[in-house]
Formats: C-alpha cells, sequence, structure tokens
C-alpha cells in the first residue's frame, strides 16, 4: 500500500526533484535530461516523479517558476534602495546561481504560458526591472518610456553577465561588473537620469 504523503512531505520532494533538475538542465539542457536521469538523482523508482509532476515540462515550469521567484525577492528588497544597488542585486543574483540564472533567460520553452504559476513569476521578475525608474517617474525625475528604458537597462546587465558566464571574458581582466557599470551610467545620461 503506498504511503500517504503530507502537504510537507510533497512540497519536501518536489524542492529536492527541482534541485535536481536544475543542475542537470542548466548543464546539458531540458532536451538532454531524461525523467530517469532525474529519479536517479534523488535515489528513487524511475516512476517516482511522476507523483509529483505530469511530466519533466512541468518539472522545468517548476524550476523555472522557483528560479524567477528568487530572482524577483533579491530585485525586490533592493528596489528600496538606489540604482545601483538594484544592479548590484542583479548582478549578485545571477553570477551566485548560474544555473537558475541560464534556466531563467536562456531556455526556450514553448509551453511556458501552460504552467501558470511560471507566467506569474515571469510578470513579477519583468515587473522588478523597472520598479526604480517608475518611481523616479513618479517623483517627476523621469519623464521617458519606462518600459524602453527598463529593457535597455536589463539587456545592458543581462549581456555583460552572459558574456561571463560563458567564459567569453577569461583572460581580459573584465568581470560582468565592470562592463555593466559603464553601461548603466551611459544609459543614466542618455534616459537623463544619471
Amino acid at each position: 500500500m503506498p504511503k500517504t504523503l503530507s502537504r510537507a512531505d510533497i512540497d519536501d520532494f518536489r524542492a529536492r526533484l527541482c534541485d535536481v533538475a536544475e543542475k542537470l538542465f542548466a548543464a546539458r539542457g531540458p532536451d538532454a535530461v531524461t525523467m530517469r536521469e532525474l529519479a536517479d538523482g534523488l535515489q528513487v523508482s524511475s516512476m517516482t516523479p511522476y507523483r509529483y509532476f505530469k511530466d519533466k515540462d512541468a518539472i522545468l515550469a517548476a524550476v523555472r517558476t522557483r528560479a524567477f521567484n528568487r530572482f524577483a525577492v533579491a530585485m525586490e528588497a533592493a528596489g528600496a534602495g538606489s540604482k545601483k544597488q538594484s544592479g548590484n542585486a542583479y548582478l549578485d543574483f545571477a553570477l551566485a546561481n548560474p544555473a537558475a540564472y541560464r534556466l531563467m533567460f536562456d531556455v526556450s520553452q514553448p509551453t511556458f504560458a501552460d504552467h501558470p504559476d511560471l507566467v506569474k513569476a515571469m510578470d513579477r521578475a519583468r515587473l522588478t526591472m523597472g520598479d526604480g525608474l517608475r518611481e523616479l517617474a513618479a517623483n517627476g525625475r523621469f519623464k521617458g518610456d519606462v518600459k524602453l528604458a527598463a529593457y535597455v537597462y536589463w539587456s545592458a546587465v543581462h549581456g555583460a553577465v552572459m558574456l561571463e558566464l560563458a567564459g567569453l571574458l577569461e583572460g581580459s581582466n573584465l568581470d560582468a561588473r565592470t562592463i555593466a557599470r559603464p553601461a548603466v551610467e551611459a544609459l543614466g545620461k542618455h534616459f537623463g537620469i544619471s
């Protein structure tokens, strides 16, 4: 007779499975990872993950949801501070959590809209990218297009992070922070918010 699982048991297993999946998905790509490998990573039968998730796509969505929410928490905590604190929070999260960061922004999941929690987490993270600009606009210190400026800032910092995570800065005495800093300062001048 199968053991009856409490909500805590279910949540604990799902979290452990997501931990294993995050590492495997980031290292090899979601398509290259099998459900059997995920089960092996937890030393359970190959059918056990199906008790907790419909399929591998649902696991990927859960892993990405968790990553987007962790990212949003870090950004929201820094959002009450300066633009510099928000930028540092972004870089801190990305560089300390490269597997999660790659799964957030470097994985195409065509079925993402089928996962409401993932959509909500993605929207939450996206909103954090413009929080400081919206606050400046509300205080009359920024008169431009907040959405455009947020995406421009985001792309500058994201580009610097991806260069570092891809190992393309090795031997150059540069890192993501060194590259992002002048890019963000230049953008501040361009948008009139230095």
